[in-house]
């Protein structure tokens, strides 16, 4: 079993409350789930109205695959959003 995850730090500078936040965060997570089978979720920085931290996660038997699979889930949120994409980490298990 081989299992892809990426923590992916967005930047709301626009933002004025936890409102605005979980607004663009409910976009993010929904379109994504939409479109990929692969587990997202807001995992740090809850009361900070100008960061969201996304943890993605995807489960697979071949390790190009998780790669890849996650690499679509990254270059994804870059587009589907107008805040700022600051750091993505990526580890394959």
């Amino acid at each position: 079993m081989i299992i892809g995850t990426a923590r992916v730090t967005i930047k709301i500078p626009w933002s004025q409350s936890l409102k605005d936040k979980r607004m663009v965060a409910r976009s993010i997570i929904a379109k994504t789930k939409n479109k990929f089978n692969a587990s997202i979720s807001e995992i740090e920085h809850h009361d900070n109205h100008k960061l969201l931290v996304l943890g993605v996660a995807c489960v697979t038997n071949n390790t190009r695959h998780a790669n890849s699979s996650i690499d679509e889930i990254i270059n994804f949120i870059y587009g589907s959003t107008d805040a700022m994409v600051e750091d993505v980490e990526i580890e394959i298990l």
